[in-house]
């Protein structure tokens, strides 16, 4: 089973993507800020990072930067921003910051399925079984 953290400091959006997740089985942990989901990462076992990028206090970008910046093996852990935003560059800047892939809010099952698989598979490790 693969095991999600989503990093969003809205609620509806958190529940529309655990209940698309739900659908595959998967497991998803929720932080409501950044620094939360930071310190969860720390605790726990994740398999895919779901970032926000507009969040109050520390924003999803620096977040990103902060995680792989760490010395540990999770700094390896593959992080797909999740966003409204759409600026001209902004694929670019998430992926200078260390992103993996960006995706669309609102977010489509395929689409965010399709990312997953995509980040897994490069990762080796089994997922969506």
């Amino acid at each position: 089973m693969i095991k999600v953290l989503f990093i969003e400091d809205d609620a509806m959006n958190r529940r529309v993507v655990r209940d698309m997740l739900s659908v595959v089985g998967a497991e998803m942990a929720e932080a409501p800020e950044a620094a939360t989901g930071l310190a969860m990462i720390g605790e726990g076992d994740y398999d895919v990072i779901l970032m926000d990028l507009r969040m109050a206090g520390m924003d999803g970008l620096t977040a990103i930067r902060h995680l792989r910046a760490r010395t540990d093996a999770k700094r390896s852990l593959p992080i797909i921003v999740v966003t409204a935003d759409t600026a001209v560059n902004l694929r670019a800047t998430c992926l200078a910051a260390g992103a993996d892939e960006v995706i669309l809010k609102p977010v489509a099952m395929n689409v965010l399925f399709d990312a997953i698989s995509q980040i897994i598979t490069r990762s080796d490790t089994a997922i969506l079984d």
